[in-house]
């Protein structure tokens, strides 16, 4: 990093920080801070939500899949979140955004008080938040590890950086500020992105180097499945990410929550998959070919692209496309903070505070925003830590534990939505999730040498079954439950009375 490089970044987070700032003044209410009033357009929902699906781990851990195995990383990862997002653009892109119009809340669980009852919306509340810090703590690690690379900062001082200018803005902003800043990302991310790919297409043969390059890589290297990512770890994946990127994880439930009507969600969620079907092919292009013309030094080749770009950009451009590394990190991070603390403020403290269910919107908004720095400061500290024998390494954390959590979380969330699901109850919902949970312990901890494909499959499978099969032997569709079920599932269905969080003790 020269001097000119550093005012790109500089420049690109006083930009972020600005936007945040002028983000402010759209932010009356609590409902403002957590789904944008309802008021976001389709499209800018659906490029927020695309990029809140990116994190930094692209150019640290799946850039060492790419370098070792090829275009597997595009047909596990990002493939997979294209048809998922895709068919959820149908079954709960609309049926979300009706939670918030029909159900008047602002936070994704408050759904599950309703549909179930307080502690299935407590237990995975609790053990979702859990899962975000330290899904997001990897997100920070990954960056800082990035950041030490071009800049010689150390992990920590990435990390402090990276969170302190995150928190500021999305802090001040909300939700507004988040979308916003996710749409200039974006803007920086296609730029960048397509820097890098010209300077590596100018180095294997111009544009004929999409189809002659392949003969020079390593065997394998065009394979959809290859090393551990078998055809089996690929079908996994794509029900973990349908239920992750169609809101299993809370942030991307948000922006469908976040646009005017149904129909502008479903129109959201097809733009993202569009998305998603395209752009991380040009991202992931320069990846592949990476072995003939770098060669990464840490044991993962997670340094690869770092080196890649070290070797090809000039300076200033480089500045720019660390800056793009910056924009996907920071636009999951923001988002996740985001989510954590509409649950946490509409979900958990109203539950065990009388004084919190009694708050107007000035306290309201204080509690949401310091929910959101406690949240970044306490990922920011996990980061720290992301490397230690615990979690072993950044890919780990990510495949590992998100992939084999989330479906225990998000199961009763999105499938309680649909109405073949009607007869599932609080009995299947907190069944699915403990069992579930236990599952993912087995098959990661208490197994030793499973497949990936099993240990990943494993926990979100079980959770499906039983949510499946217990609402059927002990069904539990109440007029009230059910009256719930019909107002997200039709617009011209009467909404519900609006239901209050309760301590769990009545």
């Amino acid at each position: 990093m020269h001097t000119l490089d550093w005012l790109v970044l500089g420049g690109y987070f006083l930009v972020m920080v600005a936007i945040g700032v002028w983000s402010h003044a759209r932010v009356g209410t609590v409902e403002d801070y957590f789904t944008a009033g309802g008021r976001m357009p389709w499209w800018l929902a659906g490029i927020s939500h695309h990029m809140s699906g990116y994190s930094a781990i692209i150019f640290t851990g799946y850039a060492g899949i790419s370098y070792l195995y090829g275009a597997t990383s595009y047909w596990t990862w990002a493939f997979p979140i294209a048809l998922g997002v895709g068919a959820g653009a149908t079954l709960f892109a609309p049926r979300l955004n009706r939670v918030r119009s029909k159900l008047r809340v602002a936070s994704p669980l408050e759904f599950l008080a309703a549909r179930f009852n307080v502690p299935t919306q407590q237990a995975i509340a609790w053990s979702g938040g859990l899962l975000k810090v330290v899904d997001v703590g990897a997100k920070w690690a990954a960056i800082s590890t990035l950041l030490a690379t071009f800049t010689g900062l150390s992990i920590l001082q990435g990390i402090l950086l990276t969170g302190a200018v995150t928190a500021l803005y999305c802090t001040v902003g909300g939700l507004w500020a988040d979308a916003l800043t996710e749409l200039g990302q974006f803007v920086i991310q296609l730029v960048a992105g397509l820097v890098m790919l010209i300077a590596v297409l100018a180095k294997i043969g111009g544009i004929s180097g999409f189809w002659t390059v392949w003969d020079k890589l390593p065997a394998g290297h065009a394979h959809p499945v290859a090393g551990p990512y078998t055809t089996g770890f690929l079908l996994a994946f794509l029900l973990i990410k349908s239920l992750e990127y169609n809101g299993g994880m809370w942030n991307q439930a948000q922006r469908y929550m976040a646009a005017p009507g149904a129909a502008e969600a479903k129109r959201a969620a097809r733009l993202s998959a569009a998305l998603w079907l395209v752009w991380p092919a040009v991202l992931f292009f320069p990846m592949w070919v990476a072995p003939l013309l770098v060669h990464a030094q840490r044991p993962d080749a997670s340094d690869a692209y770092a080196l890649l770009a070290e070797t090809l950009i000039p300076h200033g451009l480089l500045g720019l496309v660390v800056a793009g590394f910056f924009s996907h990190t920071m636009a999951m991070c923001s988002s996740d903070a985001n989510a954590i603390a509409a649950v946490f403020t509409r979900d958990v403290i109203p539950v065990f505070s009388r004084t919190a269910r009694a708050w107007n919107v000035r306290a309201g908004l204080l509690a949401a925003r310091i929910a959101t720095v406690a949240f970044i400061g306490l990922s920011m500290a996990v980061a720290t830590q992301v490397n230690s024998p615990t979690f072993h390494d950044i890919i780990t954390v990510v495949i590992k534990w998100v992939a084999g959590l989330i479906g225990p979380i998000s199961i009763p969330l999105l499938l309680g939505t649909l109405p073949f699901f009607r007869r599932s109850g609080p009995t299947a919902a907190l069944t699915s999730w403990s069992v579930g949970l236990f599952a993912f312990w087995l098959t990661n901890y208490g197994i030793s040498g499973l497949p990936t494909s099993v240990s990943t499959a494993t926990p979100v499978l079980t959770s499906l079954v039983l949510f499946t099969l217990i609402g059927f032997l002990r069904p539990e569709d109440t007029p009230e439950r059910l009256a719930v079920l019909a107002a997200v599932n039709d617009d011209d269905a009467p909404a519900p009375p609006r239901r209050t969080a309760v301590p769990v003790a009545e």
